[in-house]
């Protein structure tokens, strides 16, 4: 006889685990975003060299901010609690400050 098996993965502990994952993550995101967004914004002069430095800065950054979010991310699509469309927002912010800031 065969037992049934007890799923881990709640539907009702689910809503919990996302509010807890997904504040961490907004916290990384929208430092993340501030900065892509002041270095799309940013117009260097042709010859100011500190100010595409600056922009550079930025855009590593962000980009840095987004791949800590990814790896908060990592952790619970593996436990099926987050979908896999929480990839989407880092990879898109870390191209997008990824393009601005070495093809200035």
């Amino acid at each position: 006889m065969r037992l049934p098996r007890e799923n881990i993965d709640l539907p009702e502990d689910q809503g919990c685990l996302r509010w807890v994952l997904g504040i961490p993550l907004a916290l990384v995101y929208l430092p993340a975003v501030h900065l892509c967004f002041l270095a799309l914004i940013a117009r260097p002069a042709p010859r100011d060299d500190l100010a595409r430095e600056d922009i550079r800065f930025m855009a590593d950054m962000s980009v840095v901010l987004c791949l800590l979010g990814l790896l908060i991310t990592i952790t619970p699509v593996f436990r099926r609690t987050m979908g896999r469309w929480w990839y989407a927002l880092p990879f898109l912010l870390a191209t997008v400050a990824y393009a601005r800031g070495h093809m200035t």
